[in-house]
């Protein structure tokens, strides 16, 4: 296996990771955000405010997405074990 192969695997890994987790990091920071705007201009601050509707919204949106999420991770695994025998060879 050559350097290249590594770097280029390594490379298809992480835009792999990248692609999978944006989705879910985005929506936290979003509704992070917005109640932190909230908890901000209410001066309510409880922790579970929060944490239940980050948790509710990524609950949600794994439901709405979890079919392609587990599509593309099955996809990119079965590409990688069907190219073993040339990055070997």
């Amino acid at each position: 296996m050559t350097p290249e192969t590594v770097i280029t695997l390594g490379t298809r890994t992480l835009e792999v990771a990248v692609l999978l987790s944006a989705p879910l990091l985005g929506a936290a920071l979003v509704v992070g955000v917005l109640v932190g705007l909230f908890q901000a201009a209410t001066q309510i601050n409880e922790a579970t405010l929060s944490f239940v509707p980050k948790v509710l919204v990524l609950v949600v949106l794994l439901i709405a997405i979890g079919g392609w999420m587990l599509e593309t991770l099955t996809d990119f695994t079965v590409r990688l074990f069907h190219s073993i025998p040339q990055l070997i060879g």
